[in-house]
């Protein structure tokens, strides 16, 4: 008998039971008008709810107006933002996908434009909150590129501010109705700048040793813990290597800390420190992060989620029988087909692979295929190879 397909198993986490192990991965599409959300979140997360994933994520909200990576990301800084988000994730949930949010802060990589207006660095602008001018802070003074302005090297207070700040988004995003919560510790970004020996040159208990560097991470995830309710879930996004210095080593052990304090699933990238590609290669293999999510998941003792170049449903299967993650998030391949979950379900031959959709999208699938058009749809690709190969 036919083993059924590991990646339509539904999976427990805390009080929370997945539908299937695939995962929308958190893309900012940079459609928000001064922090709040607009109807095109709702379209663009409930399409994936509609075509059959298990989770799908929120792009990374800002907790700080001064974290913004551009003038156009969702914020969760304050209580004006709930309803928005409230409207979609009541959406989503209603087409039977659970929904997370990825609340993040771009620090020194903060003030920039979108990337379809060159992604430049804004000289001076306005905050988002009207309060003076966007400073940029990170937890030392060194910029981010040698073309990027130099950043102000947050205070002991301050630091303790930016703690208080991401619990108090949990608690928002709690009451907004996520399921699930990713910290965003990669990238290059705030969190992930504390990390890193390049970024992070304090001498005070957030610097120096790789402990001490870690300390703003976990104090982090306690306070987001402490904010956001045990039976559901809470993910942890690193860059398990990096460009400048990090090392997989250092990922390990920061995992199994996180772990400890609470931390359920670490979602394993890698790079985003400067723009160098952390690849070996100019053009990455399939799953070319994979091995990180593997190696994190056996060393830390913690559930992983792989990310990166996954595109065909018979590799994401078997990412997930190699035991190399316990789920699978998948982004650009997202974009261009949102239904996925539906074209992996045929190529794994589910049984009843319409029924991933809603009955007004499955019942007339289902019907076409049941007629014997004798075709194949227009994503259908057998294999990882060329088009057309076994």
């Amino acid at each position: 008998m036919q083993q059924a397909p590991l990646l339509f198993q539904p999976l427990a986490l805390r009080g929370l039971i997945l539908r299937n192990r695939i995962v929308l991965s958190p893309m900012l599409t940079y459609a928000a008008e001064r922090g709040h959300v607009t109807d095109w979140h709702l379209m663009h997360l409930g399409k994936f709810a509609a075509g059959g994933t298990g989770l799908v994520f929120m792009e990374s909200t800002k907790v700080d107006p001064r974290g913004c990576t551009t003038p156009r990301d969702p914020g969760l800084w304050k209580d004006e933002f709930i309803p928005g988000l409230e409207r979609i994730t009541r959406f989503v949930k209603g087409h039977g996908a659970a929904i997370g949010i990825q609340l993040g802060h771009s620090g020194r990589k903060a003030r920039n434009s979108v990337p379809w207006e060159g992604r430049a660095p804004l000289a001076s602008h306005p905050g988002l909150e009207d309060d003076g001018d966007w400073e940029l802070v990170a937890p030392s003074a060194v910029a981010a590129s040698p073309a990027a302005e130099r950043p102000r090297a947050l205070t002991l207070p301050e630091i303790q501010d930016m703690v208080a700040a991401w619990g108090a988004a949990a608690g928002r995003a709690h009451r907004a109705g996520f399921d699930v919560l990713e910290v965003h510790g990669a990238h290059g970004y705030l969190l992930h700048q504390f990390l890193s020996p390049a970024a992070n040159q304090r001498n005070d208990a957030y610097g120096g040793s790789p402990e001490k560097r870690m300390r703003f991470a976990v104090e982090v995830v306690e306070e987001v813990r402490r904010h956001w309710p045990a039976e559901k879930p809470l993910f942890f996004r690193v860059s398990a290597i990096d460009e400048e210095g990090g090392t997989i080593e250092a990922t390990v052990a920061l995992a199994r800390a996180l772990h400890a304090r609470g931390v359920d699933m670490i979602d394993c990238s890698t790079g985003g420190m400067t723009a160098r590609s952390i690849t070996e290669a100019d053009r990455p293999r399939l799953g070319y992060q994979v091995q990180h999510a593997a190696r994190i998941r056996a060393e830390a003792a913690v559930a992983t989620m792989a990310v990166g170049l996954i595109i065909h449903a018979d590799q994401a299967e078997a990412i997930l029988r190699e035991g190399s993650a316990d789920l699978v998030a998948i982004g650009r391949e997202m974009l261009h087909n949102p239904n996925w979950p539906l074209d992996a379900a045929q190529k794994l031959g589910v049984p009843a692979p319409f029924a991933v959709l809603p009955p007004a999208y499955g019942y007339w699938l289902e019907k076409r295929d049941r007629s014997g058009f004798g075709g194949r749809p227009s994503t259908w690709q057998a294999g990882m190879g060329p088009a057309g190969a076994p």
